[in-house]
């Protein structure tokens, strides 16, 4: 039973963490526009983002002020670490399985 709630509170805490740190939640002014650690975070929730837009407007996956190349390049480091680590790991997989 006590594993159960544990496992509750940690993807309570993990859905606020993710969901605190939306692109277009209002953090990011002209002023102080989201750099590279940006860009790489908004990669990495991306897929909450575009759920989460459906129900808030104003949130967006992509961060609109931001210091152009060295965001851009965070955000797409994180978009294709997610879908190529997947692939490295298959490939390890199958590697092994070869071997056996």
């Amino acid at each position: 039973m006590k594993s159960k709630v544990s496992i509750i509170a940690i993807c309570l805490l993990a859905a606020l963490l993710l969901a605190s740190c939306l692109p277009g939640d209002g953090r990011v002014t002209e002023e102080k526009p989201a750099g590279f650690f940006s860009g790489f975070w908004h990669g990495i929730v991306a897929p909450v983002s575009l759920v989460v837009q459906i129900f808030n407007p104003a949130i967006r996956v992509y961060e609109k002020v931001n210091t152009g190349f060295w965001y851009d390049l965070g955000f797409w480091l994180a978009i294709s670490g997610g879908a190529g680590g997947g692939a490295v790991a298959a490939k390890g997989s199958r590697k092994r399985r070869d071997e056996a």
